[in-house]
This record gives C-alpha cells, structure tokens and sequence, in this order.
C-alpha cells in the first residue's frame, strides 16, 4: 500500500546525526515507552511517506544503525555531522529522487511530534504544494517542515547548526503555518527525558 506523503510525491528526511553532547550519550538510543526513540521518530514519519524516507546518522551511527533494520527508509550517514544541522540537511538533499515535490524535514528529538501531527502537516503542504509548511509552537516557526522543490536549491547551501529556520523567515509570505504545540518539546538533556517521562505517567 502505498502511503498518502509518497503517492503525492513527498519524501521525509529524519535529521539524527547529532552528538547529543548536551544528553551525555546517544540520546536517539533512549526508549521512549517500548521504543528507542530514533525508531519512534522514524516509525512516525514512515506512516506519512511510506518508503519515501531518508534517516540521516552522524554520530553513534554504527550503534544507531541496527534499530533501523525493520524500517522502510534509507540510510544516509552523513561524516560532517559536527558541522551541525546544515551538513545533515545537504547530505540528504542530495539524495532525493527528481520525482520528489517536497522534503519534510523532522528533527528525532522531538519525542512528542506523533504521526498524527505530520499527517496534518503534509496535508496542509498538499493543499498549497509550492509553498512551505511548518509547525507553529508559541512564537515559534520551526520544525517539523515541508520545503517545496524549488527550495531544494536553497536547503543545499545552508551551512552551520541553524538548520533550515533561515528559510523560513526567507520565505515567510509563501509560508503555512500548521499549530503543533508538540514541537516545542526537544529532547535535548537528561532533565528533558524526566520531564517526558513524568508528563507520560500522569
């Protein structure tokens, strides 16, 4: 069966490349309910585009590896990872098929994001594909978002740890903004994963 994203000709790109230096250890290692969370992230992700999914490693990428057997994505390993987001972001632009329309980018630390929220974000994108989606959290804009084809260009020079929020300030009139107050949760320090874990046994 072929997903709702990959039929439209969207693809994701699950951004799990980083040190997790502030974490201690592989944070994408850490089980969030049965699952360690780059697998819920990717799970998610691959509900809305199916086969149509890049998981792009860095560090801890031998170890990050295996929790992905069972996934319908392709690897990307990306070795200018300390580099920061941007570096993530070319190294799975490249890898995009001419077919592809648009490119959802999804951070794996954002354990609260649920599949659900990504469905209604692509939704949006298909309603206006030559515009950008994003989630809308507080005053924010950022992650997770859709870049239409024509951005793929833009998203190949990005460089640094600012990932593509440069873009969407860029391109602000072309922009859809999708409320998903979820997306303003990163797992980012062990405080962060109590927090969660408190907030899941309430």
């Amino acid at each position: 069966m072929i997903a709702e994203g990959e039929a439209a000709g969207l693809h994701a790109m699950v951004l799990a490349a980083g040190g997790s230096t502030r974490f201690g250890s592989a944070k994408q290692l850490v089980r969030i309910g049965d699952r360690p969370l780059l697998s819920l992230v990717a799970g998610r992700a691959a509900e809305i585009v199916g086969h149509a999914l890049l998981i792009v490693l860095g560090a801890h990428a031998a170890e990050l590896a295996p929790l992905l057997k069972h996934s319908p994505g392709s690897l990307v390993v990306n070795r200018d990872w300390r580099e920061g987001l941007a570096s993530s972001i070319r190294a799975g632009v490249v890898r995009l098929p001419s077919s592809c329309a648009g490119v959802m980018l999804v951070l794996a630390d954002q354990a609260c994001v649920t599949a659900e929220d990504l469905r209604r974000l692509a939704g949006a994108w298909r309603r206006q594909p030559l515009c950008l989606a994003a989630a809308a959290y507080g005053a924010a804009i950022g992650a997770p978002a859709i870049f239409p084809q024509h951005l793929f260009g833009e998203l190949s020079e990005l460089r640094g740890d600012s990932g593509a929020r440069i873009l969407l300030r860029r391109h602000a009139d072309h922009l859809v903004r999708v409320p998903m107050p979820s997306a303003a949760f990163d797992l980012d320090t062990p405080n962060d994963l109590l927090e969660l874990t408190s907030t899941a046994s309430q």
